[in-house]
C-alpha cells in the first residue's frame, strides 16, 4: 500500500465535505428541494467534519493529528446519529410518522435555541418525505453512508498519524 500522509486525506475529507454541501445547497436552490430539520442538522455534521479535517489539515504533530482524528470521528458519530434517525423516520408507516412543526424561520423567532434544537433533532412530518433518491437509496441513506466513511478516515488518519520529518 502506498504511503498516505495525513495531510493528503485531511485535505481529500475536506473536499469531499464541502461538494456534499455544495450538493445539498445545488439541490435546495435549484432543484428546490427544501431541506427539512434533520437535513440541515446533517448539513451542519458534515460542516464540523470538513472544518476539523481542514484543521487537521495544518496540524503536524503526532498528537495533534490523534486529536483532530478523534474530533472528526465525534462530529462524524452526530452526523450518524442524525442521518440514522432520518432514515428510521422514513421508513416507519404512515401512521406513526411525527407531525409537521412549524418552519425553522418561525422557531428561531419564538423559541429558545435549546427548543430549537431538540425539536430538529425530533424530525417532523417533513423529514418523512424521500423527495430524491440515487440507485433505491434516499438522500440520508446517502449521508449516513458518508458519515461512515468519514469514521473510517478518522480511524485511518488515528492510526497514521506520524511526527512529520522535514
Amino acid at each position: 500500500m502506498p504511503n498516505i500522509s495525513n495531510k493528503h486525506v485531511f485535505l481529500l475529507t475536506v473536499i469531499a465535505c464541502f461538494s456534499l454541501l455544495a450538493a445539498a445547497y445545488y439541490f435546495e436552490y435549484y432543484l428546490y428541494l427544501d431541506p427539512c430539520p434533520l437535513c440541515i442538522m446533517q448539513r451542519i455534521a458534515v460542516l464540523m467534519v470538513g472544518v476539523v479535517a481542514l484543521i487537521g489539515f495544518f496540524i503536524k504533530t503526532q498528537t495533534g493529528q490523534k486529536i483532530v482524528a478523534a474530533a472528526m470521528a465525534l462530529a462524524s458519530i452526530f452526523g450518524c446519529a442524525v442521518a440514522g434517525r432520518h432514515v428510521w423516520i422514513q421508513h416507519l408507516p404512515a401512521d406513526q410518522v411525527p407531525t409537521c412543526g412549524p418552519g425553522l424561520e418561525y422557531m428561531v423567532e419564538t423559541l429558545p435555541w435549546a427548543e430549537v434544537l431538540a425539536v430538529m433533532l425530533r424530525g417532523n412530518g417533513n423529514c418523512a418525505d424521500a423527495q430524491w433518491s440515487f440507485l433505491g437509496l434516499a438522500m440520508p441513506t446517502w449521508v449516513l453512508i458518508w458519515f461512515v466513511g468519514f469514521i473510517a478516515v478518522a480511524g485511518f488518519v488515528y492510526l497514521n498519524a506520524k511526527v512529520k520529518r522535514v
